[in-house]
């Protein structure tokens, strides 16, 4: 392994932005988008017209804040729509007969987050004479859905610059291309602090155009008057939120309504009009992801009886695990095993559930290769959903663990960012302000780590409320960190070890100091 220094460790996070560091001046114009400005036009003809507008929208974090987004530019214009996020349990995904069904008498419906893949909602609309625009970021499939308008960056057709974007910033750029249609003096930046939870959480890469609007929506986070963005820093207890403290903290909580009830609380929480009524959601919210955490365990455990060591994908299927929680137990397996999971749970007649994926594996195309045994699936290449009849089970394990045994051994290996190896002489105040040059981390921009070697450890014990966590005190010649392993698997057998470390600005108690996040002990 490489031997780094300062100096090296610039040089190799430079080349990651090759195309520069871009400004929110540097954003395309929302016209590049296909379909958008047809859009806009068709929703100030129902809005001239005094139509009835209904917003779809989706479950996770990103479909939450792309309704959040859509409901506050109706309210800015004084204009009445309805609103449905529909239920993971009661509706299923997306836009559905079901959901249209109680949507009952409207002349105009918006999707957020979802449609790309609502076929036969689509035609329902037809047959009603119902117009529908789609707004999604999701892969396409080989067919459309028959919509007056589609806005997604991944069409055919599309020309705009970047598609990998979520589905609040394709909510979020219709709102800029209302803004020209209306002719409204209208503030974009004016969302970027819900903006930025959606980015963050759906995983986007935090390069190109996504990189300044999540660093611009941390900024506005910090200085949001948003009784819930209010509430949200008193409980982190910081005025400066990280990219890690909204993947960490805030999704899950967010994430936790959909999962276990029903997603409006989340939307209720983000547009609580009062910081009293945002502590009262923000309560509920907290018990739903205590739930959430309690389910997921059961869960992963019951999970591991389903690894198998030669098989290049890991698929289980439980007769009574929580929907909600099957992508996370997903991600775990994943993020233990290295392998991308599917975890399945019956639902009525049919198994439902979700996938991750690692490395350069494409679990979207994996999917599509065996879509002849499956009633549904969606979503991109590193996470999905999909639904089948249990009696396709064997057959559909068969063909994806075939396709995928096919797959090139290196696109499995997923990179964990160790950049080399860096002696912890190097790490100092000038280490950490080029580290935070390059913020925010995430996705295709991993936080670097790094490895040391004969790390001297002089003291260690378990913390947290179970014991589940390491801290140690190490040195390495006149240099002593704090160093933390959370969800430490093992203690450390020897005085000296080798370490893969991140090094993380730390205040306490209103003092900064520089602290070890600890990822392996050899």
């Amino acid at each position: 392994m490489r031997r780094l220094t300062k100096k090296d460790v610039e040089a190799i996070l430079a080349r990651r932005f090759a195309e520069g560091f871009l400004k929110l001046s540097s954003l395309p114009q929302p016209q590049s988008l296909k379909d958008i400005t047809k859009a806009a036009q068709r929703i100030k003809r129902a809005v001239d017209g005094r139509e009835r507008i209904a917003i779809v929208g989706d479950y996770d974090v990103d479909g939450v804040v792309s309704t959040a987004l859509m409901e506050e530019f109706f309210d800015y214009l004084g204009y009445p729509v309805t609103t449905i996020i529909p239920n993971r349990f009661k509706h299923g995904y997306g836009l559905s007969p079901k959901v249209i069904e109680e949507l009952g008498d409207v002349d105009l419906i918006i999707t957020v987050d979802n449609g790309i893949s609502a076929l036969q909602a689509a035609r329902l609309c037809q047959e009603r004479g119902i117009d529908l625009i789609i707004t999604d970021h999701h892969t396409p499939g080989a067919e459309l859905p028959q919509a007056y308008a589609i806005v997604n960056p991944k069409q055919q057709g599309c020309g705009f610059e970047y598609s990998e974007i979520c589905g609040a910033q394709v909510a979020w750029f219709l709102i800029g291309e209302l803004k020209r249609v209306f002719g409204l003096d209208l503030d974009m930046r004016a969302f970027l602090d819900l903006l930025v939870l959606a980015i963050i959480a759906d995983v986007m890469p935090l390069r190109h155009i996504n990189r300044p609007l999540v660093q611009a929506g941390l900024k506005a986070f910090g200085q949001s008057q948003r009784p819930a963005i209010r509430y949200l820093r008193a409980v982190l207890k910081k005025e400066a939120i990280s990219s890690e403290d909204v993947g960490f903290g805030v999704a899950p909580l967010l994430n936790s309504a959909g999962r276990m009830e029903d997603a409006s609380l989340a939307l209720e929480f983000l547009r609580a009009p009062d910081f009293m009524s945002a502590q009262i959601l923000h309560e509920r919210l907290s018990l739903l992801n205590a739930r959430r955490k309690a389910q997921e365990r059961k869960v992963f455990e019951e999970a591991l009886a389903f690894v198998k060591d030669d098989d290049p994908i890991i698929l289980c299927a439980g007769d009574d695990w929580s929907e909600g929680v099957v992508g996370i137990v997903a991600a775990r397996l994943t993020d233990r095993f290295k392998k991308p999971s599917i975890v399945l749970t019956k639902s009525k007649d049919l198994l439902k559930g979700s996938g991750r994926s690692l490395g350069d594996v494409d679990l979207f195309a994996l999917l599509q290769e065996s879509s002849h045994f499956l009633e549904g699936f969606g979503g991109h290449k590193k996470a999905a959903g999909l639904s089948l009849y249990p009696k396709n089970l064997p057959l559909f394990r068969r063909s994806i663990q075939e396709a995928a045994s096919q797959i090139p051994k290196e696109a499995f290996l997923d990179d964990e960012g160790v950049l080399g190896e860096l002696p912890l002489s190097e790490v100092d105040w000038e280490l950490m302000e080029i580290l935070e040059r390059f913020a925010p981390y995430g996705e295709s921009n991993p936080s670097p780590k790094f490895a040391a070697r004969s790390v001297e450890v002089l003291e260690w014990r378990m913390v947290g409320q179970k014991e589940e966590h390491l801290l140690m005190t190490l040195r390495e010649g006149n240099k002593i960190f704090k160093g933390i392993w959370f969800r430490s698997p093992l203690e450390p057998a020897k005085n000296f070890v080798d370490i893969v470390y991140q090094p993380i600005k730390n205040i306490y108690r209103n003092e900064i100091n520089i602290q070890l996040y600890i990822s392996k002990i050899v």
